[in-house]
């Protein structure tokens, strides 16, 4: 269960499919990469100092709780990044995954 749930869908929005950590995930379109897989889980990542998991916190764009890792190497704030079709997220950090 996720942390989110959703309670109005515009039925003209479309479906996206996206990966997070390896695991296949959907979405619609419009919604942040924080709300598609707060939807779908109850955390987002662990904390890169301490053995917390994270779930965002300002869901703004001003705390910082909230990166991730895209396959292509850029880190995006997850709360102010829109979710795309094929997007492959990585949430753990170098701390968790040994690279």
């Amino acid at each position: 269960m996720g942390q989110f749930r959703r309670i109005a869908a515009a039925d003209e929005r479309t479906s996206v499919a996206f990966e997070v950590d390896g695991q296949p995930m959907t979405a619609l379109t419009g919604d942040t990469v924080l709300t598609a897989i707060l939807l779908q889980q109850r955390h987002i990542r662990r904390f890169e100092f301490a053995d917390e998991l994270r779930s965002g916190f300002c869901l703004m764009g001003a705390c910082q709780d909230c990166w991730v890792r895209l396959a292509d190497g850029r880190s995006v704030r997850a709360c102010t990044t829109a979710v795309e079709n094929g997007m492959k997220v990585e949430t753990r950090s170098e701390h968790d995954v040994p690279r």
